[in-house]
């Protein structure tokens, strides 16, 4: 069952109170409450609206493989998407595969991008009492490194292999709960550190200090730049996220790690994802209207402010080589009013 967030409400008062007869009605999908998708799709909800360019009925708590399927078959108006998704459905493979190819691929370009931003980065933590002390030290240790299944375990055991040269199951013991059971078990002690996506700050981590300080560690500099490193984050749906740590304000009993004050990690790129037949003049709109309110978006919670919202550079963006998704004609006329540039390899 979908759940409809407050602005579905407002929406629909603001509809039968007569002030948004001449505004589309927008259905829209994303994550949970607290995670960077639903802060994003939530933030152009309340642009749009205020813009009077759309109202959107925004469920949240979706399964985002669901969400782009819907969009692509023209059952949501838009949604938030990890690029990855894009790649795999045009492939017919993983959560797509009983689509398969042919019908991946037919279905993949019936979608547009508006924006990309990405979801945070990838890291090694630990409480400071737990016998986890570095990147060279999960070797016969328990680490909790993400859900059952799903991109954020394949890329968590990807990245600690790439930096510790370990592998699951052979070298260290994988655990793997739902995203709702992650805090009660990083704090009951089940492992002896986390590999997971994070978000600056992220709302895992801050809960469970608890119980005790911690330390979360970027990926040492040489590695990074390095070539295995350098050809994961070129990788479908990835990039990377560099910044210094300067940057970030102080949390309280939490330490982060990095030989020279800047963190490094892979990142997650998403995409807020519409149908083709999406009209001009709405896509481009929606799109204005983050170029016009991005510092809103990168303030609208401290996690958002290493997104990189509505970058267009590929190496940021995440579009182009594997991935297929194409940007929104409105879009790139938004894009480019702005002043900005779209590479060919993301026009329709």
């Amino acid at each position: 069952m979908k759940k409809l967030s407050l602005l579905s409400m407002a929406a629909a008062t603001s509809f039968f109170c007569g002030t948004a007869f001449s505004q589309d009605i927008l259905t829209a999908e994303t994550g949970p409450p607290g995670t960077v998708p639903f802060t994003a799709m939530t933030t152009l909800a309340e642009i749009a609206s205020a813009d009077k360019i759309a109202n959107f009925q925004v469920a949240d708590s979706q399964t985002l493989t669901n969400s782009l399927q819907n969009v692509a078959e023209g059952k949501t108006d838009i949604s938030g998407a990890p690029l990855i998704l894009t790649f795999l459905m045009s492939k017919g493979a993983g959560p797509y595969a009983k689509l398969g190819k042919e019908q991946g691929a037919e279905l993949i370009g019936n979608v547009r991008a508006l924006y990309t931003y990405n979801y945070g980065g990838f890291g090694l933590y630990a409480y400071d009492s737990a016998s986890v002390k570095g990147w060279d030290t999960v070797a016969g240790k328990t680490i909790l490194n993400g859900p059952p299944r799903g991109a954020a375990l394949t890329n968590s055991r990807g990245i600690l292999t790439l930096v510790s040269g370990v592998e699951e199951g052979k070298d260290y013991k994988g655990l793997q709960v739902n995203w709702g059971q992650m805090p009660k078990t990083i704090s009951d002690g089940s492992a002896d550190g986390a590999m997971l996506p994070i978000t600056f700050p992220d709302n895992r981590i801050t809960r469970s200090m608890a119980a005790g300080d911690m330390t979360l560690w970027s990926i040492p500099k040489a590695i990074w730049e390095d070539k295995p490193m350098q050809k994961y984050i070129k990788s479908p749906g990835t990039s990377g996220i560099v910044f210094d740590l300067k940057d970030l304000p102080p949390q309280k009993g939490l330490t982060i790690v990095s030989e020279d004050g800047i963190w490094r990690s892979p990142t997650t790129v998403a995409a807020e994802v519409v149908h083709k037949d999406m009209d001009f003049d709405t896509a481009k709109a929606l799109t204005a209207a983050m170029l016009s309110n991005v510092d809103t978006f990168l303030t609208k919670t401290p996690f958002m402010s290493t997104t990189n919202v509505g970058k267009t550079d590929p190496s940021v963006s995440g579009l182009c080589g594997a991935v297929p998704l194409k940007y929104h004609p409105g879009a790139i006329a938004a894009f480019e009013e702005a002043g900005m540039s779209i590479p060919d390899c993301a026009r329709p």
